[in-house]
């Protein structure tokens, strides 16, 4: 196993933007794009009309609402690394689709609103980052507003989320009175400009910096808050990379202010792709992303995302090897998966990848063969970490407004619930299909979708079942009695596992005082 520089996974760079909804992360998405050069055009901020639509908003639904409810993958090059920026949805409702896209980043940027600073979906989606260790980058946008002041959201994401915080740029005011943020590091003054065009750094403290903020009183109360910032210590690469400090910067999405500088921090700072924990053979090893067989992990299923074909695409994290077009690959249920046309994302965009290394995310057309937490390789022995279903908030009943396309509704339910947007229980007596979501916004896409992409007009309804749980046990007998004295409140999941499907947390903790052999879970890994 080596671990060379000069390997073109160490060009990689792999990360997530987390955020509450409506912290502006889109819209960084689309500037950060738009500074590397992969898009001319950054279409929230500048469009109109039907061409007023976010490259990474692609599904109709978004465009619409102006929200995030999929992940979606952009690549783009910068200084000579090739990034992988995965787009997660803000809002907490899915939940669940930012966990398993967190799975596959390396670093992730946080972005906080300048006026609101952490969030109850931040905090949450923190906790995540934190579970795996992965280490943040803060960017604190919208200082083209007012902003409270900034000494008090820093001293927040220490006490709240418990991290060493370094200011690696400082800010001179905010709203109307914005002139620009300091260098901290290279002693250098960096202004805005209302317009969104690039200006030239200038000295710290120099005519230039005192013209650009234009007010004698601002510019020393600035130069006194700068020398304070000073004060918050050296940037630790290593502390930043095991989780436990975050570089802050400050800008404007908006205005294009402080992005290019922000990608410039990822470049430097950002991990390369690591060694990853994995079974292999039965026992647990690593894989290095300079071995040479080619792995990987499906962190996400996408279906229909070019409505004219009924494509399926799998997301494939690659964990180690050089992945060539034509390759097969074996999940560690042996199924071959022939990869004649492997994709690289821009979001709806794609092109064919003739090659792909360790860090980089490919697309794999499939119909139905993968499915989100499976992982891939040549010989098939190689498991990572499988993905968590969580049990759902909420449950609907699916209701058709004509039942003679009950098949075609079971179909796209079955689809949907392989890509995650929602969970699909099928009750073991009668022909209901239960729906499980995090949260309405969940369902409202869920109907939105069925009605966009499948032609059907489908109504979910109030069930007469209020909590799901998954029923396992290590006697199989034991569950298999239970299964059947209870045939009216059982379900099966998508994999067939067995679900208990109840009126109220009451009858789950009635059942599991009845039966302590039984374990009742609210979390299932999903492999």
């Amino acid at each position: 196993m080596t671990n060379s520089s000069d390997h073109p996974s160490a060009t990689r760079r792999v990360f997530a933007i987390i955020s509450h909804p409506d912290a502006g992360k889109t819209t960084l998405t689309e500037n950060m794009l738009l500074a590397a050069g992969a898009i001319h055009q950054a279409g929230q901020v500048a469009a109109r009309g039907q061409r007023r639509r976010t490259q990474s908003d692609w599904m109709k639904i978004e465009q619409e609402r102006g929200i995030s409810v999929s992940s979606s993958v952009m690549t783009f090059e910068h200084r000579g690394l090739v990034f992988n920026l995965l787009d997660t949805p803000g809002h907490e409702d899915f939940s669940e689709d930012t966990y398993r896209t967190l799975t596959a980043a390396d670093c992730a940027v946080m972005v906080l609103d300048a006026a609101k600073g952490i969030e109850p979906q931040t905090l949450k989606l923190f906790e995540v980052c934190r579970l795996r260790d992965i280490p943040i980058i803060t960017f604190v946008n919208k200082f083209d507003r007012e902003a409270r002041e900034v000494y008090d959201t820093l001293a927040e994401i220490e006490d709240k989320l418990a991290l060493d915080v370094v200011p690696m740029q400082w800010p001179c005011a905010s709203g109307r009175r914005f002139k620009g943020v300091a260098e901290l590091k290279t002693n250098s003054f960096l202004p805005f400009n209302t317009d969104g065009k690039h200006s030239d750094a200038t000295e710290f403290g120099s005519g230039e910096m005192l013209d650009c903020i234009d007010d004698a009183d601002l510019a020393e109360e600035y130069s006194e808050e700068v020398e304070l910032a000073r004060e918050y210590g050296e940037f630790n690469e290593q502390s930043f990379l095991e989780g436990h400090m975050t570089p802050v910067y400050f800008g404007s999405a908006l205005k294009k202010f402080g992005v290019l500088q922000l990608i410039d921090a990822l470049a430097q700072f950002a991990p390369r792709p690591q060694i990853e924990k994995c079974v292999k053979n039965g026992k647990e090893d690593s894989v290095a992303p300079t071995d040479k067989t080619v792995s990987g992990f499906v962190f996400k299923v996408q279906a229909n995302m070019d409505p004219n074909h009924r494509d399926r695409v799998a997301f494939l994290r690659l964990s180690s090897g050089v992945f060539k077009r034509g390759m097969k690959l074996k999940t560690t249920e042996n199924k071959t998966i022939s990869v004649h046309n492997p994709i690289l994302f821009f979001a709806q965009d794609r092109e064919l990848a003739e090659q792909a290394y360790a860090g980089d995310v490919i697309g794999i057309p499939n119909h139905g063969v993968l499915r989100v937490g499976d992982s891939l390789s040549e010989s098939g022995k190689i498991r990572f970490a499988g993905i968590p279903n969580f049990a759902p908030e909420l449950l609907r009943r699916a209701r058709l407004a004509d039942p003679l396309k009950a098949k075609h509704l079971r179909k796209a339910l079955e689809s949907l619930a392989e890509e995650g947007v929602t969970q699909l229980f099928k009750p073991a007596m009668g022909s209901d299909m239960i729906v499980g979501a995090v949260g309405s916004l969940q369902i409202d896409v869920m109907a939105e979708r069925i009605k966009t992409e499948y032609g059907l007009e489908v109504v979910f309804e109030q069930s007469m079942y209020q909590v799901a749980r998954w029923v396992v046990s290590d006697d199989a007998s034991a569950l298999q009695v239970y299964i059947n004295k209870n045939q009216g409140a059982i379900a099966e999941d998508l994999d067939g596992a067995p679900v208990l499907l109840a009126k109220s947390q009451w009858d789950v903790s009635y059942a599991a005082d009845k039966n302590p052999q039984l374990r009742f879970l609210k979390i299932k890994e999903r492999n």
